[in-house]
């Protein structure tokens, strides 16, 4: 224990002699942000109680590792920070990391000692379940006591998701409890290893909690981390189709399916599948601590080429499947086209995934690949138009102006304010609109920035109805700028925000739909407004009235229409009814569960039937006829149209409902 100490002593160390570069980094920053932020913060006291909280939050996101000791001593600190930073002593930092540092060697201490120790796999004990932060523990054994609860928990878990059927597992349970023991001892072991931090990981979270103060949106990068953002808007590689996150269990769980990716064909994956293993080469990794880096390496590497990969769906399904990586876009880079026939009317479908432009040597850009997509659609004789922005983030604002160019001829779209100069209208170059038939623009939660913009602008000039649901209220403009430190480092700065041209703007709020379309998950998704740092909506002098361009009859009777039969709509009301279900799923109190096989088989497995509901729902497929855009439809054998390599494609736009209800509404106009 002395070495440990030792190295320490000597970590700590070599940190405090760091502080003038971190202090001249963050007053380099600070001094950034006051001059071009739109709209910057003073640096006082609310500041220093925002990053004191904010960082011991980062550091510690459960109250697992410092204890109430630890957190009285830090508090000295709590309303100093400001001073500090505007004295350029960041000694402060030292001892956080210090603290933090014995925080993390007492943990692995605590981790080990379990470890090594037996542990019953059934307790009388419960474990208590809370949606707020538990209170920092004023004993290490208390800490102890906590963590032997969480591990047996997670073995009983873990066991539990082997079978639906409860009595097959009480009889293999012996069995089935130590091969997960093994599993759940080594994560906890590879985790508390993983929690110490560089110097370098510690002040850049530092870092980034300071300009998170000012808004959610400005943030500190470095070089590579600035590349990697650039090179998320444009750039190709091999892939098997497949983004994947850390849920909040740290299990590794789908969370985009990329189309006409490998994934995206195999006709099995679905999103919030788990990953439990991967063979690449014959050999498994299975899916812990210790093997999460050789995992992202299969599936990042452009070597690794092919792979089997085992999931786990909701309903505790194992299902294996082999997947090849192809050449392909990312996710943000994939607009494509499809058309979709229903009661005999042919409408245009566009999806497009990002406002992605010509960053770090990309090859196109969104404006350019509509275009393309519309020749195609208005060769085969389509005056109807479905544009869909869900989950669009955003991505290039000059795209998306570009974009407006398309459909709207005005002498501005929208208006611009940047710090300390005067507001201005903003209108695409040379807008030649090359569509003028009836649009519907889809948007939902993850709709956001670039995404709203262009959705405003359709909405402001009657161009288009919105159908969906709200979208994300990110109205801000960033900036990257280059901070003149040893490093190089560089920081992003939110300069300004966009208007409509109404004056009016959807920041913190978001954009109401023309058409409200109900979404199960609608309540539990991340928005601008849940952010503590969030910028507050403000308005502005229009450009022009309201009602400057008003809906058009046939717009009109459509809305009224769509909206009276909303009660008769059984798949809408299908849908109320599951979100109802979800909610209370979340907002419920979750009672103690004892740390036995039996009760948390049944704590694990009670909401499987709203899961299962929920997938049924997802999978339901409407009848509409897709057919690739390229199609002629001169061709008399429409069946051949639907061409196969585009049949997961169809299946997903089949299986959406805001498409199906958004078809419906489109056939509509006049």
């Amino acid at each position: 224990m002395q070495k440990i100490w030792i190295l320490l002593f000597f970590s700590v160390l070599a940190f405090s002699q760091s502080n003038n570069n971190a202090c001249s980094t963050l007053s380099k920053i600070n001094k950034l942000i006051q001059e071009k932020h739109y709209r910057p913060k003073t640096i006082d006291d609310s500041l220093s109680v925002y990053i004191f909280n904010t960082f011991l939050e980062k550091l510690d996101d459960n109250n697992s590792l410092f204890l109430a000791s630890d957190i009285t001593e830090l508090k000295k600190h709590q309303y100093k920070i400001d001073n500090y930073i505007k004295e350029e002593n960041c000694n402060f930092l030292s001892i956080i990391f210090s603290s933090y540092s014995k925080a993390v060697t007492r943990h692995q201490k605590l981790i080990t000692s379990i470890i090594q120790e037996s542990i019953s796999l059934s307790s009388t004990e419960t474990i208590q379940f809370s949606k707020k932060r538990f209170p920092y523990y004023s004993q290490e054994a208390n800490l102890k006591k906590l963590f032997r609860k969480r591990i047996l928990l997670d073995i009983l878990s873990d066991v539990s998701m082997v079978s639906q059927n409860k009595d097959s597992i009480l009889k293999v349970f012996p069995e089935l409890a130590i091969a997960s023991k093994i599993k759940i001892l080594e994560n906890y072991d590879c985790e508390a290893k993983n929690k110490t931090l560089s110097e370098e990981a510690f002040t850049s979270l530092f870092l980034n909690t300071f300009c998170s103060y000012f808004d959610p949106h400005t943030m500190y990068f470095s070089k590579e981390e600035k590349s990697n953002f650039l090179s998320g808007l444009s750039s190709s590689n091999y892939s098997f189709g497949i983004d994947m996150t850390l849920n909040d269990k740290n299990e590794l769980e789908i969370a985009t399916i990329i189309p006409n990716g490998a994934a995206y064909y195999s006709n099995k994956i679905d999103v919030g599948d788990v990953l439990q293993k991967i063979n690449c080469n014959g050999t498994d990794y299975s899916v812990k601590c210790n093997n999460y880096e050789a995992i992202d390496k299969i599936l990042t590497a452009n070597e690794t080429k092919k792979a089997l990969f085992t999931f786990r769906k909701n309903t505790g399904e194992i299902y294996a499947v082999e997947l090849s990586k192809q050449l392909m876009r990312d996710t943000q880079n994939s607009v494509y086209s499809y058309i979709i026939e229903y009661e005999g009317i042919k409408t245009g479908y566009i999806k497009i995934p990002s406002f992605y432009s010509k960053f770090e040597n990309g090859k196109t850009n969104v404006s350019d690949d509509v275009k393309k997509e519309i020749v195609k659609l208005t060769d085969n004789k389509i005056n109807r138009l479905l544009i869909d922005l869900e989950n669009n983030s955003g991505g290039s604002m000059q795209e998306a102006i570009n974009l407006c160019g398309l459909f709207i001829n005005a002498p501005a779209i929208a208006q611009v304010k940047y710090a300390n100069v005067p507001p201005y209208l903003m209108a695409p170059e040379n807008a030649k609109p090359i569509f003028t038939g009836k649009i519907v623009v889809l948007i939902n939660g993850f709709s956001a920035s670039a995404s709203e913009f262009f959705a405003n602008a359709m909405q402001d000039f009657s161009m288009a109805l919105l159908v969906g649901s709200q979208s994300f209220g990110k109205a801000s403009i960033q900036e990257i700028f280059k901070i003149d430190n040893e490093k190089e480092d560089f920081i992003k700065i939110t300069i300004g925000s966009f208007y409509r041209i109404t004056g009016q703007s959807n920041q913190y709020f978001g954009i109401k739909p023309t058409i409200t379309i109900p979404s199960i998950f609608e309540d539990q998704l991340p928005r601008e407004k849940k952010s503590k740092t969030a910028l507050r909506n403000q308005s502005m002098q229009g450009y022009i009235g309201p009602n400057s361009y008003p809906l058009s009859e046939s717009q009109k009777e459509v809305i009224q229409n769509y909206n009276l039969q909303t009660q008769k709509n059984q798949t809408l009301q299908k849908i109320v009814s599951l979100k109802k279900r979800f909610n209370k799923l979340y907002d419920d109190a979750i009672a103690p569960v004892k740390l036995n096989i039996a009760s948390v088989f049944d704590f694990v497995n009670k909401n499987k039937s709203l899961y299962k509901d929920i997938g049924d729902y997802l999978k339901t497929e409407n009848e509409l006829q897709i057919y690739n855009s390229y199609h002629n439809f001169d061709n008399k054998d429409k069946s051949d149209s639907v061409l196969t390599s585009d049949k997961i494609g169809i299946k997903n736009i089949k299986s959406n409902t805001t498409i199906f209800e958004a078809v419906k509404i489109i056939g509509k106009l006049r």
